[in-house]
């Protein structure tokens, strides 16, 4: 029974006790009503998400959820009882999302006080805000009682924790000039606890200079900052400035008050991601669609988790998680160069898709088309990075993680190339696009929404002892899921 199946019986199981109906679950769960249409099935397939959904409504504030392997990471309710959290809205469309940042904050146990920007309440209700959190809700700086007494300073300072879910690009350049126009810029300005902030804006908004100007400033001063996601934003437009998962920031939350419970702090780690490109000519060379996502979203859970983390990365244009050391290197022999410089380390994990093989020689100038026909290229095999660590008679990391990228067989496939290589574990997916390969229908868009350059993932773990199947979900939940076995098993 893989785990999806062992979350699914413990889901249906707490159903049967409480008598819920599909349509009550769905609606608790904030969900359409046909999404559980299959519910009691044997073939009912839910997403990652539907499952987080599910569990929130079914499990809120509660530690003790008995599923086979502990509690994933993405299912993790930090405890912050006793804690007092000042909810700074702003106003972007991700404002709507801070009704249920409420709601997760308190099943943790916090006690949120709410203040919106006006721009905040053209996208919700003061008075939501308020109900939810049962304290009121402050917009004006004048609406503040005790104003004479100085209010505002009171109320900035009367929490143990200040927290902007959304932090607008307006927002941030106010707090890097130290404006305080108006309740939600005082408060920052005259605070002397903690500020945490979750940037939500349009991609191009977020990647202005002048936004990373202001951010980096804003770590500079020792602000907290939850990373916007990458996806389709409000506008249409697709990339980074996506407001983090709700469950996200709640685990940020949950991590800056409890920063010793993390279980990897004190390992090093070794973490290969992207391809490789192997020289042909000038303009030439052999490369792969790998496009690195799964590995910096393995090397970014890795850090949360406490890790020290080195990420030897192939030629990707992702940016480096916040935490992590990067290498930058080209060639499958850079890579293996760098990997060994680094060592030792506790555990070493390759996820990069290195070229098995290169040119023997690469041209100094670009090969010409001529009427001679076509040019013969004599090939050599690259060094197998993975064996190479893995069969280290001194230096070896405790731990050696390959993955595999296989397009049939792919637990069989798995399972030989672990023997083989001498690795701890083979993480195995499927990479193929069978269906559309044989229907010559193979475009940029169907592989970009594939295993390699797309974003969503489905592996199996698999070591001497077993194959753990996880569920498809994004890369990113992937990882955490990934770091969550590690955990369990080596920390």
């Amino acid at each position: 029974m893989t785990r999806i199946s062992d979350i699914i019986s413990q889901i249906h199981a707490h159903v049967n006790a409480t008598s819920l109906s599909k349509n009550a679950l769905a609606c608790k769960a904030g969900l359409a009503p046909n999404t559980l249409k299959k519910f009691w099935e044997d073939d009912w397939n839910p997403s990652l998400e539907t499952l987080q959904k599910l569990e929130a409504a079914l499990f809120s504030g509660r530690n003790d959820h008995s599923y086979p392997h502990g509690t994933p990471s993405s299912f993790t309710f930090p405890s912050l009882t006793g804690k007092r959290i000042l909810l700074i809205i702003t106003g972007g469309i991700a404002a709507y999302k801070s009704l249920d940042l409420i709601r997760r904050l308190q099943d943790c146990g916090a006690d949120v006080t709410g203040v919106m920007t006006a721009g905040a309440s053209e996208f919700i209700t003061p008075l939501s805000v308020a109900s939810l959190t049962g304290n009121q809700c402050y917009i004006d700086l004048f609406d503040l009682k005790e104003e004479s007494e100085m209010g505002h300073i009171k109320l900035s300072r009367d929490n143990d924790l200040i927290l902007i879910a959304p932090a607008t690009a307006d927002m941030m350049a106010k707090m890097v000039a130290g404006l305080a126009n108006d309740l939600a810029s005082t408060l920052l300005l005259a605070t002397d606890k903690p500020v945490m902030l979750a940037p939500a804006m349009n991609s191009q908004m977020w990647a202005h200079p002048a936004t990373q100007r202001n951010l980096r400033r804003l770590k500079e001063d020792g602000l907290h900052i939850i990373d916007p996601a990458n996806g389709l934003l409000a506008c249409g437009e697709t990339g980074p400035g996506k407001l983090a998962d709700v469950m996200d920031i709640v685990r940020a939350v949950g991590a800056f008050f409890h920063p010793k419970a993390q279980p990897l702090t004190g390992k090093t780690i070794i973490l290969t991601a992207g391809p490789t490109h192997e020289i042909i000519d000038p303009v030439r060379y052999i490369a792969n669609r790998s496009s690195g996502k799964q590995g910096f979203a393995l090397a970014s859970a890795l850090t949360e988790a406490g890790a020290a983390v080195t990420l030897i990365t192939g030629p990707v244009s992702l940016e480096t998680p916040m935490g992590v050391h990067r290498i930058n290197v080209e060639s499958a022999r850079d890579m293996h160069e760098a990997v060994h410089a680094q060592l030792p380390a506790d555990f070493a994990i390759f996820v990069a898709a290195v070229a098995d093989w290169r040119t023997e020689e690469s041209s100094t100038q670009k090969m010409k088309k001529e009427k001679g026909g076509i040019p013969t290229l004599k090939m050599a095999e690259n060094p197998d990075i993975l064996a190479s660590v893995a069969h280290l008679k001194e230096n070896r990391p405790e731990v050696v993680i390959g993955f595999a990228a296989e397009t049939e067989n792919v637990i069989e496939h798995g399972k030989k190339k672990r023997l083989r290589k001498g690795c701890e574990w083979i993480i195995a997916n499927n990479v193929s696009h069978t269906d559309q390969i044989q229907k010559g229908v193979v475009d940029k868009d169907v592989m970009d929404k594939g295993v390699m350059g797309g974003n969503q993932n489905q592996v199996h773990i698999i070591s001497d002892k077993d194959v753990i199947s996880l569920p498809e979900a994004t890369k990113k939940e992937t990882a955490q899921m990934i770091v969550h076995e590690i955990i369990r098993h080596y920390a």
